[in-house]
């Protein structure tokens, strides 16, 4: 299980949604109130609140795949899935950034917003990955 390279990615992926995500800032206001994924659940507004709740889904969607490693194919369509997820997070995130207006509201746009980016990256590295095992597993089942 850990031997393979997609499931270094998964973990990764993991990581960087679960943890790293609490960690970076997504914005700083113009007056120099810091906001963080956590800060996202006591908002009022819907599309904000589920900023954390994305992360969360895209975290155990990934954890989720590292385990059922037997079941190929179901992996590499939950890590299809993970990176619409992440692409929605990331599209959320941008609106909310640019939807803000401008420098009255947002003065600094965090690192956080970039975090999706890099877990679409991971999990596609890890579908290449599982297609890879899965070819040469159906070849090695023409040969028998």
């Amino acid at each position: 299980m850990i031997q393979r390279i997609q499931t270094v990615y998964l973990l990764l992926a993991v990581v960087i949604s679960a943890v790293i995500s609490q960690i970076f800032n997504l914005w700083e206001y113009a007056d120099g109130t810091i906001f963080y994924v956590k800060d996202a659940l006591t908002s009022n507004h819907f599309l904000i609140k589920m900023i954390p709740i994305l992360f969360g889904v895209s975290a155990t969607l990934s954890f989720i795949a590292i385990f059922i490693f037997k079941n190929r194919k179901l992996q590499f369509v939950l890590g299809r899935i993970n990176i619409l997820v992440n692409l929605f997070l990331l599209g959320l995130l941008l609106y909310q950034s640019l939807n803000l207006s401008g420098e009255t509201i947002v003065s600094k746009k965090g690192i956080g917003l970039v975090l999706p980016i890099i877990v679409v990256l991971l999990l596609v590295m890890a579908n290449k990955a599982i297609k890879k095992d899965e070819d040469l597993v159906k070849s090695v089942d023409r040969l028998r």
